[in-house]
């Protein structure tokens, strides 16, 4: 019997919790990447998780590797990346941003999905079973946002990434399907930390507050059901799939 695998990043919370949930309500197996634990996640028997700190880039090409070695590649149908993880902080003017902050935030948002993708290519060629990557971008990827220097600058580093991987992709024999999508704004604990923070250290915090204050949020559990749809469609390789101007008039 095929089956469907898939490998995400940052389930213990948020966009990635949502997307493994409903995905093992629909039997399905998932394969977890976080630091901690979900207690929902872990009650479903094909779900596995990985505790794993995407700030330190030594341990990612073991870690793929592991979790390759876990499935039955022979019985799937297709394999899935889905890079969501990511880190909003630092935010403030970037003089005001240490060095370290810097650093982990470009880890955890750029260099971790770089060298995962790099892994999961490298360890699934010899395979023929059907794969595909997405990597969670953002509207500030495009959109240059004061005081978020770190993240909008990670996010267009990422989507420059999948355009370049797609590139790549588009003469094999047996592609890789990468796109990323922007999922617009929706209600995570990363948008009631922004929404949370001092307007006199970071600007758009009011903006923030008026989003949400306004329903302009799409729930996790809303946004999960757009981007199964789009990872089931078919794109060109390296596609830039912007929700708030394509699908949402779809949904």
């Amino acid at each position: 019997m095929s089956q469907r695998h898939y490998i995400i990043t940052g389930t213990s919370r948020g966009i990635g919790g949502q997307l493994a949930l409903m995905l093992l309500q629909q039997g399905h197996a998932v394969y977890g990447i976080a630091r901690n634990h979900s207690m929902t996640l872990d009650r479903y028997e094909r779900y596995t998780h990985y505790v794993y700190d995407l700030s330190d880039p030594s341990g990612l090409e073991q870690l793929m590797e592991n979790i390759i070695r876990s499935i039955e590649l022979a019985d799937t149908d297709t394999l899935y990346l889905i890079n969501n993880a990511s880190m909003l902080e630092p935010l403030g003017k970037i003089e005001q941003c240490g060095a370290a902050e810097i650093a982990k935030n470009v880890q955890i948002t750029l260099i971790a999905p770089m060298i995962l993708t790099s892994c999961f290519l490298n360890q699934t060629n010899r395979y023929k079973a059907r794969r595909k990557i997405m990597n969670i971008s953002s509207g500030p990827g495009v959109y240059p946002a004061p005081s978020m220097s770190a993240y909008c600058t990670a996010k267009a580093g990422l989507n420059m990434f999948t355009q370049c991987v797609g590139a790549e992709q588009a003469s094999r024999e047996n592609p890789v399907q990468i796109i990323a999508v922007n999922p617009g704004m929706v209600d995570t604990e990363m948008q009631s930390m922004a929404r949370g923070q001092d307007e006199k250290q970071f600007e758009l915090a009011g903006a923030f507050s008026q989003a949400f204050e306004s329903g302009q949020l799409l729930s996790t559990a809303e946004i999960g059901e757009h981007l199964l749809r789009i990872l089931d469609e078919e794109h060109s390789p390296g596609a830039i799939v912007n929700y708030n101007e394509v699908y949402s008039s779809k949904s």
